[in-house]
């Protein structure tokens, strides 16, 4: 299950340290939804190959996002970094990937390239590895809901009774899914609580 893999990535995040000693991160291009697939792959054929000394982490950050829609809430699970696989390993000395993990990486299916030179991956810098490996820590076990819209933005309601009317947010309500917005009803400001998908960004 997915939610069991991310749960696993994150005690290993929480356990180990920035980057392990004599190891660094890259960055690895794959298809596009092939992130657990690759992950789940490498760490396999890994252990399989003995290569543990060589390769540690393979992580896919995620985030958990809750919708509520009708009084409903689902809750589903984003790839904060679609199209990448974050791998931690060890390089030759002069920068490249060892020969049998170099193969072993490239033949496994919907992997594309490191980033960097030809062969020869950059490493990651420490802002970037805190920010990548605080994403795979995030606690997941009380997702709230995503908004794109901030107090003072201008709206317009897409869907029920005041649909097309325009407004302004007034306050963000994301534990209900809802959106205090003024619009203006019959020439007087009007303060409606709706839920966040019946409103959308108005022109300004």
């Amino acid at each position: 299950m997915p939610d069991e893999e991310v749960t696993h990535v994150d005690q290993i995040a929480e356990e180990e340290p920035l980057v392990t000693e004599g190891m660094n991160w890259f960055v690895l291009r794959v298809a596009s939804n092939k992130e657990d697939y690759v992950q789940q792959t490498l760490l396999r054929k890994i252990k399989i190959e003995g290569f543990t000394h060589l390769v540690n982490r393979i992580l896919v950050p995620t985030e958990k996002i809750k919708t509520i829609k009708g009084g409903k809430q689902k809750i589903t699970t984003k790839k904060l970094y679609p199209g990448y696989v974050f791998v931690e390993m060890k390089l030759e000395e002069d920068g490249r990937i060892p020969q049998d993990v170099f193969f072993l990486i490239k033949e496994t299916t919907g992997v594309g390239d490191f980033i960097g030179a030809a062969g020869c991956p950059s490493p990651m810098s420490v802002p970037e590895i805190e920010k990548m490996l605080a994403a795979s820590k995030a606690p997941e076990e009380t997702p709230t809901v995503k908004m794109e819209f901030a107090k003072g933005d201008p709206i317009k309601v897409r869907e029920g009774p005041f649909e097309n009317t325009e407004g302004t947010v007034d306050e963000l309500l994301p534990a209900q899914g809802k959106v205090r917005v003024i619009v203006m009803i019959f020439g007087r400001a009007t303060p409606l609580e709706l839920e966040y998908w019946m409103i959308e960004k108005a022109e300004s």
